[in-house]
């Protein structure tokens, strides 16, 4: 017996420094069967509104998609719609930014059309509520959906094209890590990016690299230009809570190290946030001075 409780302790140990290099424990997440599509008028590929089994309703964004944004409604929208035309390569659409701009928007709404027609069968969610709000506004939960046909919704967007490999990753239902189904979602972009599937079929090639280079240019401009309302001393923020929006208030966070921020979650402590690609020490004292963890409730 004491073998026994030795050998068990020794696991308990070797799991928890497993989490410790690799990541940390990820909250467990519920499996949702039978549930619906609900339409809206807001809905997009990547997020929109169910119900549940039992007549719950949640509005959900999946895990590591990122379809393009055609309902504009302020500058943040317009904001993320441009970094998404230029990460597709849509530079000419009909010959002017107009009409590359209408055209990339008409490919978010075709990314809306398929999840609507992929979901008209019940399907099934899985998700740990974690919080997929990206201004703080709306209440959202991040979740893999899986539909009738037992595809993952997030990789199906992205092998028709519809979506971008980008977001938030965490361990899926099928023992995935996160960061193999990082991998595995951009491998589905390349194949969809060879074979021209959806927005990769209005890609120039000959200026993707110039746009993407742009893209890169204006978001280091935008950084610096809120460097000092950043850096504000009032501001404070908790990394385990706080909207994709508010993160990036942060200095030195930009979209894409709020995703890794939000995936990354929860946080016992400030120093946690060390784990997380791109905050080395030096990122990490900057992020201090604006940073608290609420106590665990």
């Amino acid at each position: 017996m004491k073998s026994s409780a030795t050998a068990l302790s020794l696991g308990v140990l070797l799991l928890w420094s497993y989490i410790t290099i690799n990541g940390y424990a990820a909250q467990p997440m519920v499996e949702l069967r039978g549930c619906n599509y609900v339409p809206h008028d807001w809905a997009d590929g990547d997020s929109f509104e169910i119900r549940t089994a039992d007549g719950t309703v949640h509005t959900v964004r999946l895990y590591g998609a990122d379809c393009i944004e055609w309902h504009v409604n302020d500058k943040t929208d317009a904001t993320r719609l441009a970094a998404q035309r230029r990460y597709f390569g849509i530079a000419e659409f009909g010959g002017s930014v107009k009409t590359s701009v209408d055209g990339a928007k008409a490919l978010g709404k075709s990314a809306g059309e398929e999840t609507t027609r992929v979901l008209a069968r019940p399907f099934t969610v899985h998700t740990a509520n974690a919080d997929a709000r990206g201004d703080g506004r709306h209440k959202r939960i991040y979740a893999f959906v899986t539909t009738a046909e037992g595809e993952d919704l997030a990789e199906h967007l992205v092998r028709m094209g519809l979506a971008r490999a980008f977001g938030v990753y965490r361990e899926t239902p099928t023992g995935k890590t996160g960061k193999d189904y990082q991998e595995f979602l951009r491998d589905a972009e390349l194949v969809a990016a060879k074979g021209g599937a959806g927005a990769w079929a209005n890609t120039n090639w000959q200026l993707l690299s110039a746009e993407r280079q742009e893209q890169r240019r204006d978001d280091a401009e935008l950084e610096l230009a809120e460097g000092n309302h950043k850096k504000s001393g009032d501001l404070k923020i908790d990394p385990n809570t706080a909207a994709r929006k508010e993160l990036m208030k942060l200095p030195g966070v930009g979209e894409a190290m709020a995703n890794r921020i939000i995936g990354g979650r929860p946080y016992k402590e400030i120093s946690d946030l060390a784990r997380i690609s791109g905050i080395g020490q030096k990122t990490l004292e900057r992020l201090t001075p604006h940073l608290l963890i609420a106590p665990a409730k």
